[in-house]
């Protein structure tokens, strides 16, 4: 197991950096000092975590395009079930599902539209890594440069945060037919996935949000809190506590 995670970590780390770009030299843009507000705004965490409701809040409050990460896909009950080949399987298909539906987005400086998606293209990489052999993985990775390359980077990622205990408590609760038989270990291993991956993410603005005692489904006061935050400049890595029912009616 613990082979099997340095390789996983390897990987991710590998992943995160390759999206690095340079960044303009402030001594030549004379524009650093103008906010120009996110126009491709990408929410991304585990499952459950709250992805969804926080991407359809921030789509409305900005009026912009919601774009929802492909769900149907035919072989991932047989993946969560431990069918032999049904991860590669699964893991094509979402990477293909993934492209075809951000490919098309006008999204760039020529555009004025507003994108939200409730994933980046990479989690389909981070998943990758975490479920394929290394035979499995070298096939994948020459679809995914290629698909990656043509893809838009978005301008601010949101990244939320949640304990393992969290998630499992929604994912009860939830009680959604196809993740009955998302196993504990399961879990943990993606919770470590994510933080592992967005500790090395630099590819755009991050801001990262710990959900572990906020439940954006039931607390529509601190979901406003960070829609209004992302009003307000993030540059590189920044970090985002909403404040308490208290703290909020004193401010």
């Amino acid at each position: 197991m613990w082979d099997k995670f340095q390789t996983f970590t390897h990987r991710t780390i590998a992943l995160a950096a390759q999206s690095r770009y340079a960044a303009p030299d402030s001594s030549i843009d004379l524009m650093a000092n103008f906010f120009e507000p996110p126009r491709y705004i990408a929410v991304e965490g585990p499952i459950r975590v709250g992805k969804s409701t926080l991407a359809r809040a921030i789509a409305d409050q900005l009026h912009g395009q919601l774009v929802h990460e492909p769900e149907d896909n035919p072989f991932l009950n047989a993946f969560y079930e431990g069918e032999a080949g049904a991860a590669f399987q699964a893991q094509m298909a979402f990477l293909v599902e993934r492209y075809e539906q951000l490919r098309p987005l006008e999204v760039g400086p020529n555009s004025r539209k507003v994108i939200v998606t409730d994933y980046i293209f990479e989690k389909d990489k981070l998943f990758a890594n975490l479920n394929l052999s290394d035979a499995e993985l070298t096939v994948y990775d020459r679809y995914y440069r290629m698909f990656r390359a043509s893809l838009p980077v978005p301008d601010l990622v949101i990244y939320l945060q949640a304990s393992t205990d969290v998630l499992r408590k929604r994912l009860r609760r939830k009680n959604a037919p196809s993740e009955r038989a998302i196993s504990d270990d399961y879990m943990e291993e993606v919770v470590k996935a994510y933080e592992h991956f967005f500790f090395h993410y630099t590819s755009s603005d991050l801001l990262v949000v710990n959900t572990s005692e906020i439940d954006f489904v039931e607390s529509g006061q601190e979901l406003q809190q960070l829609v209004r935050r992302i009003s307000e400049p993030v540059k590189g890595t920044q970090y985002f506590l909403p404040l308490g029912k208290d703290e909020a009616a004193s401010a």
